[in-house]
């Protein structure tokens, strides 16, 4: 059993990481690799709903509880007190068999392979210079630099998928 390799999207908010996993998902599934994702979010947030035995049994103390049918599983894990969150923490309780990628969304203070989103229309500085993890930067427009990153475009998932199978899946001469 091989271990996924792990790729994260990095980028400010309202740049657009979920909206190009989304496209990006399809395109890698149909070249034949499974997929995983974890996505870090700042929000609390409620998968859970008031009247479902899930809740009742969450609300009556249980953590973790776990839903399951013969379609999909949920882990529900209470934090108390709420806790500042590390990826390898998340990664070591993430099912990985047979995964060949696990895409992670945020994160994007922690060191491992990032590609950054970036654009500049919404007035803030890229990432990358802070951050030597970054292999590469998707953007919609063209940036003025002198390192040599490859640049992606933002809104071509094609390429950002050639590029991906280039720098994780193609033995390198």
């Amino acid at each position: 059993m091989h271990s996924p390799h792990i790729l994260g999207f990095a980028a400010r908010s309202g740049t657009g990481k979920t909206t190009l996993l989304a496209r990006l998902i399809p395109i890698l599934k149909h070249r034949g690799l499974k997929i995983g994702v974890i996505k870090h979010s700042h929000h609390d947030f409620e998968i859970d709903h008031p009247g479902k035995d899930s809740h009742t049994l969450r609300a009556a103390g249980a953590s973790p509880v776990m839903i399951v049918s013969p379609h999909r599983r949920a882990l529900i894990t209470e934090f108390h007190p709420p806790r500042e969150l590390d990826l390898q923490a998340q990664l070591a309780d993430f099912p990985q068999d047979d995964l060949d990628l696990i895409l992670v969304e945020g994160f994007r203070h922690e060191r491992f392979a990032k590609i950054e989103l970036h654009r500049p229309s919404l007035g803030k500085p890229p990432l990358y210079p802070e951050d030597d993890s970054i292999i590469a930067i998707a953007s919609d427009r063209q940036l003025d630099s002198t390192d040599c990153l490859p640049r992606l475009d933002l809104n071509d998932p094609d390429a950002i998928a050639d590029f991906i199978f280039q720098h994780f899946f193609e033995p390198n001469p």
